[in-house]
C-alpha cells in the first residue's frame, strides 16, 4: 500500500504534519507497527535505532605530565523510548551519517579530563575504572542526545616517551630471568627425561637382548638335548644298572660282614671274654693266697710274740707266787714245829713243788699252739688258774691230812688223792706218805723237803 509505511524493528517512524499527536512532540513516533501516512499532508521519516560504533584515538597527557595517546571505542544507540528518538531525531535526523563522529568528539574530551587526573599506572592498571569515569562524565550529554552508551573500552595505550616500556623492564626482566629459568627447568627436565627414557630404552633393549639369548640358549639346550637324548638314555640306563649292582655289592658286603660277625668276631670275644676272666680269677686267687700266707705269718708272729710275752709273765708271776708261798711256808713250818702238826708239814711240801708246778705249765703253754685273745689279762688270767689249781691240789691234801688220823699212826694216806707236779692229782694207791720230819712224800709224788724240782718238764 502506498500510504501505508512500517519501520523495522530497529527503525523509529517519525511522522509530521499530524494533528493528532500521542506524545509531547511536534511529531507522531512510530515504533513497531505501521501507520497510514497522508500523501501531500504528513510527511513521515525514519530514524535509525541500530547499535552504532565510535573509535577515539585522543592524546592525552597525565597527572605525571606524560603525554600518551589513548585509543579507545564506544558502543552506542539512540534511546527506545520516545523522548530519547525524540531527542535525537531533532539532533541527528539530517546528519545521522555523523552521529559516531560527533559522539566520539564528545567521549574523547571526557577521557583527556578523567586520564589528566590520573597516573599512568593508575590508567595501566585500572581501565575499567577509567571507562566508567568516562561513561559517568557523558552521562548528562548522552541523555540530551537521546544515546545510550551501551559500552566503552580502552583498547590501547601508546607511550611515546617510553616510560610504561621502562616501567616494564624490571618486571619484564625478572619475567624474562624467570622464563629463561623456567626454561632452563623445563630444558634440565626435558634432558632428564630424554636420558631417562633412553634408560628406559637401554634397558628395555638390554632386558630384550637377554631375553632373546635365553630363547636361543633355551632353543640350543631343547635342541642338543634332542640330539642327545639318545646317548643320555642309554647313559641313564647304564648308570641305573651301575647303582644296581653297587647296591647288590654294598648288600653282599653287608652278608659278609655279619657272616663274618657271627663266625669269628663274636667267638673270638667270648674266647677273649674266657681268658681274660681265667687270668682275672688266677690272679685273684694268687693275690688271696698271698694275703692268706702273710696274714699267717702275721698271726703266727703275733702269737710267738704273746707266746713269749705269756712265757716271762708266767715266769714272773710263778717266782713271785713261789716267793710268797716260800715265804708262807716258812711260817708254817715254824708254826708247825712249834705245835706238831702233820697238815702243815704236808701244806708245806706242796708249796715247795709250786714252782715246779707253774714251771711246767708255763712249758706247756709255752710249747702249745695257744692264742690268747684278750693280752694281758688272758695271761694272768691263765697264771691265776694254774695257781688256782696249785691251790685246789693244796685243799685236797689238807683234807688228806685231816683224815690221817683214820688211815693209820703212821700217817699215811691211804686211797686219797695226791697232787703230782706237771700231772695235777693223782690217786696213791697201797703207798704210803712218809710223815717224817724231813717231810718227803714217798711214791710218785716227789715232793722231798730238798725242794727239788720234778726231775721230768713237758717237752
Amino acid at each position: 500500500m502506498l500510504f501505508w509505511h512500517v519501520p523495522a524493528p530497529n527503525e523509529a517512524l517519525l511522522i509530521s504534519g499530524s494533528k493528532r499527536l500521542g506524545q509531547d512532540t511536534q511529531f507522531r513516533i512510530v515504533t513497531g507497527h505501521g501507520s497510514f501516512v497522508l500523501p501531500i499532508k504528513q510527511k513521515a521519516r525514519v530514524l535509525s535505532l541500530a547499535l552504532r560504533e565510535a573509535e577515539i584515538a585522543e592524546d592525552c597527557v597525565t597527572q605525571q605530565g606524560i603525554r600518551l595517546t589513548v585509543r579507545a571505542v564506544t558502543v552506542f544507540k539512540v534511546g527506545d523510548d520516545f523522548v530519547s528518538i525524540a531527542n535525537a531525531a531533532r539532533r541527528f535526523l539530517a546528519e545521522q551519517q555523523r552521529m559516531e563522529e560527533l559522539v566520539g568528539r564528545i567521549f574523547a574530551g571526557h577521557l583527556r579530563s578523567i586520564i589528566g587526573g590520573l597516573t599512568v599506572e593508575q590508567i595501566i592498571r585500572e581501565r575499567d575504572r577509567v571507562a566508567q569515569e568516562v561513561k559517568a562524565g557523558s552521562h548528562n550529554e548522552m541523555e540530551k542526545l537521546g544515546i545510550v552508551v551501551d559500552a566503552l573500552q580502552i583498547q590501547e595505550i601508546e607511550d611515546a616517551t617510553g616510560y610504561i616500556t621502562n616501567l616494564a623492564a624490571p618486571h619484564a626482566a625478572a619475567v624474562a630471568s624467570r622464563a629463561r629459568i623456567a626454561q632452563a627447568k623445563a630444558d634440565q627436565e626435558a634432558s632428564e627425561r630424554e636420558q631417562e627414557a633412553l634408560a628406559l630404552k637401554a634397558e628395555y633393549e638390554r632386558d630384550t637382548a637377554i631375553k632373546r639369548a635365553g630363547f636361543v640358549a633355551e632353543t640350543e639346550q631343547a635342541n642338543a638335548r634332542a640330539a642327545q637324548s639318545g646317548p643320555l638314555a642309554q647313559a641313564k640306563a647304564s648308570q641305573e644298572v651301575i647303582e644296581e649292582q653297587t647296591a647288590l655289592a654294598r648288600r653282599q658286603a653287608e652278608l659278609a660282614a655279619q657272616r663274618l660277625e657271627a663266625e669269628v668276631r663274636r667267638p673270638a670275644d667270648a674266647e677273649a671274654y674266657r681268658q681274660r676272666a681265667l687270668s682275672e680269677a688266677r690272679r685273684d686267687m694268687a693275690k688271696f693266697e698271698a694275703e692268706g700266707e702273710a696274714y699267717r705269718r702275721t698271726t703266727l708272729a703275733t702269737a710267738e710274740a704273746q707266746a713269749v710275752r705269756v712265757q716271762a709273765d708266767g715266769d714272773a708271776y710263778a717266782e713271785r707266787t713261789t716267793a710268797e708261798a716260800q715265804a708262807a711256808a716258812n711260817a708254817a713250818r715254824a708254826e708247825s714245829l712249834r705245835g706238831g702238826a702233820q697238815e702243815l708239814i704236808a701244806a708245806n711240801r706242796v708249796v715247795e713243788n709250786l714252782p715246779a708246778l707253774v714251771d711246767a705249765a708255763a712249758r706247756g703253754i709255752s710249747g702249745s699252739n695257744l692264742t690268747i685273745l684278750n693280752g694281758s689279762e688272758g695271761v694272768s688270767q691263765v697264771a691265776a688258774g694254774i695257781v688256782g689249781q696249785g691251790l685246789a691240789i693244796l685243799d685236797v691234801l689238807k683234807q688228806s691230812t685231816t683224815r690221817q688220823p683214820e688211815g693209820g699212826a703212821d700217817g699215811s694216806v691211804d686211797g686219797g688223792p695226791v697232787a703230782e707236779p706237771g700231772r695235777g692229782l693223782v690217786e696213791r694207791r697201797g703207798s704210803a706218805v712218809d710223815g717224817g720230819t724231813d717231810g718227803e712224800v714217798d711214791g710218785e709224788v716227789d715232793g722231798g723237803a730238798d725242794g727239788g724240782a720234778p726231775g721230768r718238764r713237758p717237752s
